[in-house]
């Protein structure tokens, strides 16, 4: 997980992130992103760091609610974070608290998920 200051582009700050996803996911094929990651710049920048396909999830144009299936993914992994009163505002001053309380909302999502009681009947 990468945290940029506010002065950085989410856009700009790729390079970086996708080298690291690269060495310790080299199976990964295609990246899902959103409008902001789109242009010359971030196919460059997928082009030079690994082997990847760039889809861009696009938000509906219709003024309603419309479930967008990987963007969901993303948004949904939002809500269960902010659950966590320390993470539900920007309290922290520095990125890396920021990233290591969210690995640990994130762990402690995983471990209520993996031992939740399952009835034998």
């Amino acid at each position: 997980m990468t945290v940029l200051p506010a002065n950085i582009q989410d856009r700009d700050g790729t390079s970086d992130l996708l080298r690291g996803v690269r060495r310790r996911f080299p199976f990964i094929e295609k990246v899902f992103a959103d409008a902001g990651y789109q242009g010359p710049k971030m196919a460059k920048t997928i082009a030079t760091t690994g082997n990847w396909q760039i889809e861009i999830v696009k938000r509906s144009d219709l003024h309603h609610f419309v479930v967008l299936p990987k963007r969901w993914i993303v948004e949904r992994t939002f809500a269960w974070i902010s659950r966590n009163r320390r993470l539900a505002r920007d309290f922290e001053r520095h990125a890396a608290t920021v990233a290591a309380f969210v690995r640990l909302a994130m762990i402690r999502l995983m471990l209520k998920r993996l031992t939740r009681s399952t009835l034998c009947t």
